[in-house]
């Protein structure tokens, strides 16, 4: 009896050793080691001409910020020159059917110059717009200065992730991260605080759409840096981990531009539905329709994305700025009670394109940083 116990023993043993063996066999590698932390060692060396890039952006958004103040004058010539300033321009990363856009005699440098210098009001014909509610605003109600900033987040910043996580090495993964406007920190915020550690340009909305608790589309983002730059060091054994986190950065980016549509979209019905606006909510409603415009722009003609150019279509034709041409995004406040059901479609349409659940539709209404004071 002692014998046979003995050699069941020995033979269930053999079978637990040629399952393990066996399960080794067929992967080839043992688990991937994702850190707590993001490896900054070569962070700054690896951005290159890159630092320059965020000056010129800056520098070109700030100029379209003048035309904001009543009787100062934003120069198209020198937010132009700002696109296409330094070895590495923002022109160069963009789009080339955005930038057709930005660039020439009609387009949204030269129509945010025209604007700029003078007033406007929703309710009154103009022929050039104006500053109005501290936004500046062409004659139809559009906001130059949101199609060029927020616009350019899809079409310039995105796009050259996107192209920098192709066949990323170490150093692209730096620059993809510093372009997207996240650094090695990942604070989670834009808080003055943090200094040159916080969060700018698209990364600041992917922030205010994520509530902090480590699973959200920033928290996602972070994990899925981390994972990239661990992958790859890990060595060529480790593509389908380097593929799964590209894919979920280049995802979660997108998700956080639209989520910020049905942040704004949000924002513009609750300003709608009111009995009476005042100028200030006016103002700040034809505000909020102008960052959805930006948004929704930005990503028109960008690769490897999940939403399709045809709804991008669909969207900005809902916000009265198709681009075909023409448009009044006023009529948002000069028409309102046959407005608002545009809106609601909008976040309807989103939701269903990226399966956001209802619970995440609604928490889209908050800027999680301010209401967490982070």
């Amino acid at each position: 009896m002692k014998k046979q116990s003995l050699l069941l023993i020995i033979m269930a043993f053999a079978m637990v050793f040629t399952a393990c063996k066996k399960e080794e066999t067929n992967t080839g590698k043992s688990a991937l080691t994702i850190p707590s932390a993001y490896d900054s060692t070569n962070f700054i060396a690896n951005l290159g001409d890159l630092i320059s890039f965020r000056n010129h952006f800056d520098a070109m958004v700030n100029e379209a910020k003048k035309g904001r103040v009543t009787g100062q004058n934003a120069s198209a010539t020198n937010m132009a020159n700002s696109f296409k300033a330094g070895t590495i321009s923002i022109e160069s990363f963009t789009i080339p059917a955005f930038a057709s856009l930005l660039l020439g005699e009609n387009a949204w440098f030269k129509e945010l110059e025209k604007a700029s210098g003078t007033t406007y009001h929703v309710d009154s014909s103009s022929v050039q717009g104006g500053t109005f509610g501290g936004y500046l605003f062409d004659e139809n109600g559009f906001e130059p200065e949101q199609i060029i900033e927020k616009g350019l987040f899809g079409a310039a910043l995105v796009n050259h992730a996107h192209s920098l996580l192709k066949s990323p090495r170490l150093a692209e993964v730096d620059q993809a991260l510093y372009v997207l406007g996240l650094t090695p920190h990942f604070v989670n915020s834009n808080a003055a605080k943090y200094g040159s550690a916080s969060d700018k340009y698209l990364a600041v909305y992917a922030a205010r759409r994520d509530k902090n608790e480590g699973n959200g589309l920033y928290g996602n983002t972070r994990y899925n840096f981390i994972k990239l730059q661990a992958a790859l060091k890990a060595g060529e054994a480790y593509q389908v981990e380097k593929n799964e986190a590209i894919a979920a950065i280049i995802s979660n980016m997108e998700k956080a531009n639209f989520a910020t549509v049905i942040n704004y979209c949000h924002t513009s019905i609750a300003n709608l539905s009111q009995t009476t606006l005042t100028d200030a909510q006016k103002a700040a409603t034809l505000h909020a329709i102008g960052e959805c415009i930006g948004f929704t722009m930005g990503y028109k003609g960008l690769l490897n994305k999940k939403i399709t150019d045809a709804q991008i279509d669909e969207i900005l034709t809902l916000l009265n700025a198709p681009t075909t041409g023409g448009g009044k995004p006023a009529l948002f406040i000069t028409d309102r009670v046959n407005q608002i059901s545009k809106l609601q479609l909008i976040i309807s349409n989103l939701q269903q394109i990226y399966s956001f659940t209802d619970a995440e539709v609604e928490d889209f209404k908050k800027n999680w940083v301010a209401e967490q004071n982070r």
